[in-house]
């Protein structure tokens, strides 16, 4: 029977995607392993692997497509022996494989998809088709089944292992955002709502100050601004997303900030001493050259090694307390920023922190990070001090509880021994989940960030 292939769900997340472009054109033979098509996703470029072999009968849609939903067909897989011609003139009709063994998926993509892992079974959605089943709202009116939910009043679609996590978590589940099919909300939405993503805001009276300005509508642009004295540039997927989890995160998390100045003499002859005994290649090239941030990377993953009561993520059925310190790098690309995580950095010496950044910040420009790459960590640091920013505050990345905002580093009057010198500072801002860590707690984060940067002999042992 011939098999639908589908667009895949390359992350948690994930709702549509572009299908870039085809590896494998009508008619070609098909193994299981080979990748046959290229998707991006708003933070990446990724290929995607064929789980099935066969004859690529019918090709649904064309490379190049925008906003492909995740699991349409996209195109239909002859399977060996059967007429390519006939499967590929029923397009679109073949009985679709069942989510547990899916058409085609990367191998970051299988472990999130696998509802076992919040519950110890695996939900199986129904089969998606061309034609889906209208949701129940647009068709007959269906009674609430027992242990449905509702929200305003409305039906909120949600699947039994879901609903029993969410109640086991403390979450309501009508505040839960929906990735299943037709927006069902499914087991992964709710373990990712106990990281704090994914959640809607609660139906609450505003809060006293200013509202969030709504977008302006076509109307109101054409009177404020004349005609011809702007253009309009579409949002894409990467744009979106920024600002839906920035939104999320400044609503959501209650922030507050600690900055504080550190003394950088030391580590700046530090680094010259190891960058100046790098071995050398056959090319006479350094083996690694460290920067400034690959020692506030080391500095941040020992801080939290040491204060762990920081090295947490809040969510609603507890506190998550890190073993480790992954920690997640702020990269600019062309339309957004995404967060590769060095994961384990607490263990990992600067010159391999500083090879990953440089492949990370290579790959990211590119989009080709893997979703495992940028997704999760316990902390994040954004450095702006290259663009000679003195201090900042940055807006925490959910589902971490903390972000370190850094600044430039600049000659400056000191007072010691009261006496006036000149040092090299710079300026950090701890900004923290207010839910998770305490103002003494964050104090000492960063203060243990600070007695690290001002003796960088402390991060070799």
């Amino acid at each position: 029977m011939p098999i639908n292939i589908l667009m895949p769900a390359l992350s948690p997340t994930m709702e549509k995607g572009n299908l870039a472009k085809w590896l494998k054109k009508e008619g070609d033979k098909v193994k299981s392993g080979d990748v046959i098509a290229e998707i991006e996703t708003d933070k990446a470029t990724m290929e995607v692997e064929a789980a099935d072999e066969g004859t690529l009968a019918k090709i649904i849609v064309p490379e190049g497509t925008q906003d492909v939903p995740v699991n349409d067909v996209i195109a239909v897989l002859a399977a060996d022996g059967e007429d390519v011609k006939a499967a590929g003139a029923g397009a679109g009709k073949a009985e679709a494989p069942k989510p547990t063994a899916s058409s085609f998926e990367t191998p970051a993509a299988r472990a999130p998809q696998d509802e076992g892992s919040a519950g110890g079974k695996t939900e199986t959605p129904t089969k998606p088709t061309t034609n889906p089943a209208p949701r129940p709202e647009e068709g007959a009116p269906a009674p609430v089944s027992k242990g449905e939910a509702t929200h305003n009043g409305a039906r909120v679609f949600a699947s039994p292992l879901a609903r029993r996590l969410a109640k086991d978590a403390g979450i309501d589940i009508a505040r839960v955002t929906g990735t299943g099919p037709h927006g069902r909300v499914i087991a992964r939405d709710v373990e990712q709502a106990k990281s704090g993503g994914g959640l809607k805001a609660p139906a609450a009276a505003p809060a006293a100050g200013p509202a969030i300005a709504p977008a302006m509508s076509d109307q109101q642009i054409r009177a404020l601004y004349p005609e011809g004295s702007y253009e309009v540039v579409p949002h894409d997927g990467m744009r979106r997303t920024i600002a839906q989890r920035l939104t999320q995160s400044t609503q959501t998390i209650p922030h507050f900030y600690l900055t504080i100045d550190c003394n950088l003499d030391r580590l700046l002859a530090a680094r010259e001493d190891i960058n100046a005994a790098a071995p050398k290649d056959k090319d006479g090239k350094p083996a690694y050259k460290l920067s400034v941030n690959d020692f506030i990377i080391k500095a941040m993953a020992i801080a939290l090694q040491r204060v762990p009561d920081a090295n947490v993520s809040w969510t609603e059925g507890g506190m998550l307390k890190h073993k480790h310190s992954d920690i997640g790098v702020a990269v600019a690309m062309p339309g957004g920023l995404i967060t590769p995580i060095i994961r384990t950095a607490e263990t990992q010496s600067l010159s391999s922190i500083s090879a990953q950044m440089k492949d990370f910040a290579a790959r990211a420009r590119a989009r080709k990070l893997k979703p495992e790459e940028y997704q999760g960590g316990t902390t994040a640091v954004s450095n702006l001090g290259m663009f000679g920013i003195k201090d900042f505050t940055a807006v925490i990345n959910p589902p971490h509880a903390t972000i370190l905002a850094v600044g430039t580093g600049e000659q400056r009057p000191i007072v010691r021994d009261g006496k006036i010198e000149i040092a090299t500072m710079m300026s950090v801002t701890l900004s923290c989940d207010h839910r998770a860590v305490d103002g003494a707690l964050g104090a000492a984060l960063i203060g243990a960030f600070k007695t690290l940067i001002e003796n960088p002999v402390m991060m070799m042992v």
